[in-house]
């Protein structure tokens, strides 16, 4: 199931933002081994050039991390599809319902889980951060459900999750993330320091352990403690 967006004149965007443009991004996915058509289509769904400033709008379908300042970044769209089409990539099948997302940022990450027809959770340290994400899901008519907070704490009232993601990178996992990952449930992270980090898939089965999958190198900004206003 997907959502439904509701597309302003601004979203569907030209130049550098038109939909031919999104969709040579889309075949640069696929050479790269992004191969979950849900996924594909969402992200030529929803428009990035709307969760970057301005003066990067004509950047936002090259396949690159941009500034959203705060010293934070709107991940590459490759890192995006990964993490997304690794929630969905499981043996059973099943996809997830309820997702938790660690650092809203710009939105984008989490505008792509509810496009998808998820149930989001996303939870951001950077209280300007997050007022500019939840215009972006009310312009384009997506339920998301936001908390300004420390991300390392997760979303405790609301757990368990059939999925967690993290779009910041610390030096070992979390503990109070994977204890709020339902069983069956499946959380990606990026995990290590500013020399080397690799994108982690943990799965947690029926009885609690959980198994690990290297997905490869990533850069990410650093998952910090505390809350900035």
């Amino acid at each position: 199931m997907t959502a439904r967006l509701r597309l302003q004149p601004e979203a569907v965007g030209v130049g550098m933002t038109s939909q031919r443009v999104r969709d040579r991004l889309i075949e640069r996915l696929r050479a790269t081994g992004i191969v979950d058509e849900r996924v594909l289509n969402a992200i030529r769904t929803v428009p990035r050039h709307l969760f970057v400033d301005e003066a990067f709008a004509t950047r936002a379908y090259e396949d690159t991390a941009l500034p959203i300042g705060h010293g934070q970044t709107i991940s590459q769209p490759w890192v995006v599809a990964k993490m997304t089409e690794a929630l969905f990539d499981n043996a059973d099948g099943v996809a997830p319902e309820k997702v938790l997302e660690i650092g809203t940022g710009s939105g984008y990450q989490g505008a792509i889980l509810a496009a998808l027809g998820l149930e989001v959770h996303t939870v951001e340290r950077i209280g300007d951060l997050l007022r500019q994400a939840r215009k972006r899901f009310r312009a384009l008519g997506l339920t998301v459900r936001s908390r300004h907070d420390d991300g390392r704490i997760g979303w405790p009232e609301a757990a368990p999750f059939d999925a967690i993601v993290v779009t910041a990178a610390a030096p070992a996992l979390v503990e109070a993330l994977t204890a709020q990952l339902a069983p069956g449930g499946t959380l990606v992270a990026p995990v290590g320091g500013a020399e080397q980090q690799s994108l982690l898939k943990l799965r947690k089965d029926a009885d609690g352990h959980v198994s690990r999958h290297d997905l490869g190198p990533v850069v990410f900004v650093p998952l910090l403690s505390g809350m900035l206003d």
